[in-house]
Formats: C-alpha cells, structure tokens, sequence
C-alpha cells in the first residue's frame, strides 16, 4: 500500500479469457465484491471500450444508505486491462479508480493485480467527508478470492 493507492495481487488457475469474461460482466460484480457496497447491476451491458459507463446499485452508511454509482471506463484492453473512475450517479468522476491487471502465466494460469487508487482525489471537502481507503486491503483480497471462484467454478 502506498499513501493514496492499494495494490493486491494473486495467480488464479484460468485463462486470461475466463478471467476477463468475469470482470467485464458489470452483472457478476456483486460476486466479486469484497467490501459489501455493490448490492446488484442496473442493466449494465458487457464492458467493451474506453468510454463505456456501467451503472451499480450500492449501500453504504458512508452514503447515508442505498445509492447508485456510473462507473466510467478509462482503461480496457481484452484479457488485459479494465479500469474505471466511480462516481455518484449524474455526476463527474471526483478521482478514486479501480483497476484490474491480467497476466497470462502459462495457459491456465492468471496473475490478477487489483489496484484501489484515490490519488487523484482532490476536492478538499469529499477528503474530509470520506475517510479514504473505503475499501481494505483485506477487502480486496476477498474481492480476488471471489474472482478465483467465478473463474473457476469452485
């Protein structure tokens, strides 16, 4: 972990294919979860390109409850890369990013790198309204165990 950024990472036995087919199904995101915020997809389509937005429903006491967030795509390349900037529904991304990282160790194996970055969050009021990290480095740990279930099946 540095200052503004938690970096985690695990080999998970599948395909850089299996794996991406995972991430970039907005609908299976609630299984990846490991903070408890996403509660369900709202009628998101397949990821498929820098610009994509995909809309989550979440709930937080940080939010004061249930709350939808747009999650704009900034970074996509096929069994690669996905990342996005979260934002409150309607309104401009305010700089925390998620990022997943895939890199092919054999043919069934997968080095998966899950990064939470808020160092682009600069508005002086959000950073003391959220105590950031939101999410814990264990947090995101369960979140690359729950990716190896559904890569997996088990």
């Amino acid at each position: 972990m540095t200052e503004n950024k938690i970096t985690v990472e695990r080999t998970i036995q599948a395909s850089t294919a299996e794996v991406f087919d995972v991430l970039s199904n907005p609908q299976r995101h609630v299984e990846l979860d490991g903070s408890g915020f996403v509660q369900s997809d709202d009628r998101s389509n397949r990821i498929q390109a820098v610009g994509d937005v995909f809309t989550m429903n979440m709930s937080g006491d940080h939010m004061g409850g249930d709350y939808q967030t747009e999650n704009h795509v900034t970074g996509y390349s096929a069994n690669q890369l996905l990342a996005w900037q979260t934002a409150p529904a309607g309104q401009e991304p305010p700089g925390w990013q998620w990022v997943w990282e895939l890199e092919a160790e054999g043919s069934q194996a997968t080095k998966v790198r899950h990064s939470y970055d808020w160092s682009n969050v600069t508005d002086a009021e959000l950073l003391q309204k959220i105590s950031f990290p939101l999410v814990s480095q264990s947090q995101l740990e369960d979140s690359l165990t729950k990716l190896d279930q559904a890569a997996t099946g088990s």
